[in-house]
């Protein structure tokens, strides 16, 4: 599987390329940044980054994109501009008919470090060594974009695994309730049948 990894930001968007072997063997295609001026207006940032990013789904034809969920932070307006990035990648790889996933900080952090904690430095220095790569990739948004992808090549077999369980539990129910539901009308049935005849004629 070949996913594209994308840490959304307005002024660096990082991009990654992961392909994905047998067992949780990875190896990196293509990393890089989206940039776009600060002096811009929104609407042209947001095409510029939207425009890298198609370019970027186009030239290496990933078979999944994994976008960083938004997570709170005390910056409102990073957050904001972090959601819109996210929404116009969403976008173009539902318009290629991509599935996205998204993935939270901390399942990525524990993902390739081993802990939720990890800060970038230690993020960083580990998907160089999972990658092979010759030099750690810089800036750090392009490293977590990188960590993004191989995250979800780690976790969707999992990811998949749960799903296949849930719907199995939610055929089951369903069986459930279908079977109590014609218990039910049958019971109802034979009480109506065993009632006592009131009617008639009055004398």
């Amino acid at each position: 599987m070949r996913v594209l990894g994308v840490d959304p930001g307005l002024t660096r968007c990082g991009l990654g390329v992961v392909d994905g072997g047998k067992g949780r063997s990875v190896g990196c295609v293509a990393v890089g940044v989206a940039r776009s001026p600060q002096e811009d207006e929104l609407a042209s940032r947001l095409m510029t980054v939207a425009t890298e990013v198609e370019r970027w789904m186009d030239l290496h034809e990933p078979q999944v994109v994994a976008i960083e969920r938004v997570f709170s932070q005390h910056n409102v307006r990073t957050v904001m501009g972090t959601a819109q990035v996210s929404g116009v990648v969403a976008l173009a790889a539902a318009r290629r008919g991509l599935p996205v996933a998204f993935h939270t900080p901390s399942e990525v952090k524990a993902a390739i470090s081993g802990s939720g904690r990890a800060d970038k430095k230690q993020v960083t220095t580990m998907i160089t060594k999972i990658l092979g790569l010759a030099e750690a990739p810089k800036p750090a948004d392009a490293a977590d974009a990188l960590a993004l992808a191989v995250c979800h090549l780690w976790r969707a077999p999992m990811m998949d695994r749960l799903a296949q369980a849930e719907a199995r539990a939610a055929e089951m129910a369903r069986n459930h309730r279908a079977k109590l539901k014609a218990a039910q009308e049958k019971r109802a049935g034979r009480q109506q049948q065993a009632a006592p005849n009131t009617g008639g004629k009055t004398r």
